[in-house]
């Protein structure tokens, strides 16, 4: 019969699992709690870091459809929970892993797709959302300018081009003779 603490502890997991769009699994073997804390700030606000018992955090990854993750619970686990920009969270650990070689990312999961370690490590080496999305904006509004420069241009070029004729008329002195087209009517 199923402890009532552990059946809740696992429902709670299982929400997470649910409820975030990536998880990264990683050993903290050798980390003082002082250490801890600091990864926990440095994952920002959209990531729960959380240490947990690998047989509970199986069952909960389970019933909540993730069964890639299973063999990333051996030994001492950890599992980063990531409910906004996955690319944040990944920096956040790849940083504190240089700085502490005790913390070791096993893996995880992105929007239900299996990742390894080394898939998280080029996650981490691209840029955030927001920072794509000025440079997508960026490059469509110079395109627009561009565009609308192309389009003054044509209609300013065949004011220029007439404006020369006429002067051009003005000089040969052709500027009180009738046009051939207008004689001609």
């Amino acid at each position: 019969m199923a402890r009532p603490d552990k059946v809740a502890a696992v429902e709670e997991m299982t929400d997470k699992f649910r409820n975030s769009n990536a998880a990264v699994v990683t050993a903290y073997t050798g980390l003082t709690v002082a250490q801890l804390k600091e990864l926990r700030r440095s994952l920002g606000e959209n990531a729960q870091y959380r240490v947990v018992k690998n047989t509970l955090t199986k069952i909960a990854a389970n019933e909540a459809g993730i069964t890639t993750l299973d063999d990333l619970f051996a030994g001492s686990s950890a599992v980063a929970f990531v409910t906004g920009d996955p690319v944040e969270a990944a920096k956040g650990l790849r940083d504190f892993a240089k700085e502490n070689p005790a913390l070791v990312i096993k893996g995880g999961v992105l929007d239900g797709k299996s990742l390894s370690a080394d898939e998280i490590k080029k996650l981490a080496d691209l840029e955030s959302r927001e920072v794509l999305l000025a440079k997508l904006a960026g490059a469509m509004k110079g395109k627009q300018s561009q565009a609308a420069a192309l389009f003054q241009a044509l209609p300013s070029k065949f004011v220029r081009t007439a404006e020369a004729l006429r002067v051009k008329k003005e000089e040969q002195g052709g500027a009180g003779e009738p046009a051939p087209a207008e004689a001609a009517e």
